[in-house]
């Protein structure tokens, strides 16, 4: 199978791109990345060898480069994002243009080249807030961030292109992931490496926010679930199955790199920070057969460790986004 694969040089792309070439020395993927400030091709180092693996810096928003690399595919597994909550509240036009316009790009050249399946990467928190039980994929519609609002345009999109013009799409929605070569602005990667330089560690608000945390390798495992036996049209959320609050999420760092609680400043709550995310994804589970194979606690500390034994990775990332 020939897949392209957009944002594969970041977090999540990375880690399915691995993932896939490690796994199967017959497969074939092309990565599309424009390698913006979160976009690292250090993150696909192991894989350069391999010789179904090629590369190629460009937009999703340039119709003309998507064209070109479309052209023969039969999939496509569709990461690239902006993709941070806080910069989209200081500034919506780059989500709006990247998330919406570049999804809306590539549709268009995969409708027109025939693939096969689009799988649509999206986020829980399309949904909204829950303050009670969880999410279905029948929910309706609610975000509060403009980073949140741009994704749903994407999602709704997406799943239009299948019912007019028959594109065979499946759209993923996860909780919050975390693991290794996540970029350090997000508040796991964000929290580790400034405890580890001795620094202080922003805490919104009360730290009440509850997230589902979900290791990055798992919902890789789901997204390749949804690749190959989604049913085109539908929606599959991908959970992790634990639900922490940001006050406890501190502790357990602090606890791990051996920091006291006077390493917290509290700050000023997010401007529309939703209060809790929870995902109700049996329906993947139940079709496709996911199931988490992380724990929280074994996920959380291999993810410290990596940060700790990767400075070279993450220093200068920080240094040049002036994060921390």
């Amino acid at each position: 199978m020939r897949i392209l694969v957009t944002g594969g040089a970041g977090f999540i792309g990375s880690e399915y791109v691995r993932r896939r070439l490690n796994s199967d020395p017959t497969a074939r993927i092309t990565v599309l990345d424009k390698l913006t400030y979160s976009g690292v091709e250090a993150n696909l180092a192991p894989v350069v060898e391999h010789p179904g693996y090629s590369f190629v810096r460009g937009d999703i928003c340039d119709p003309d480069v998507v064209g070109q690399v479309m052209a023969g595919q039969d999939a496509v597994v569709h990461f690239a994002a902006e993709s941070h909550v806080d910069r989209s509240i200081e500034g919506a036009g780059p989500f709006v243009q990247t998330n919406v316009t570049g999804t809306q790009v590539l549709l268009d050249a995969a409708h027109r080249h025939g693939v096969g399946r689009f799988v649509h990467v999206s986020t829980d928190e399309v949904y909204g807030s829950i303050s009670e039980g969880s999410w279905t994929e029948e929910w309706p519609l609610a975000p509060n961030s403009p980073y949140s609002a741009s994704k749903a345009g994407s999602d709704l999109l997406a799943l239009a292109y299948h019912r007019t013009h028959g594109l065979d799409v499946v759209v993923t929605r996860c909780s919050n992931n975390y693991g290794p070569h996540q970029f350090p602005e997000k508040v796991i990667p964000l929290f580790i490496t400034n405890l580890i330089d001795g620094k202080t560690v922003p805490l919104y608000g009360d730290g009440r926010n509850i997230r589902d945390w979900l290791h990055v390798s798992d919902h890789c495992q789901g997204i390749e679930l949804a690749l190959h036996g989604g049913k085109a049209g539908e929606i599959y959320n991908i959970g992790g199955g634990t639900e922490v609050n940001n006050h406890k999420l501190t502790g357990l760092l602090l606890d791990a790199v051996g920091a006291d609680w006077d390493r917290v400043e509290y700050v000023s709550d997010r401007k529309g920070h939703d209060l809790r995310y929870s995902l109700d994804d049996s329906k993947i589970r139940e079709h496709l057969g996911y199931a988490p194979q992380v724990t929280f606690t074994d996920g959380l500390a291999a993810t410290v460790a990596w940060y700790c034994d990767h400075r070279s990775w993450w220093e200068p990332l920080k240094a040049r986004a002036e994060l921390g």
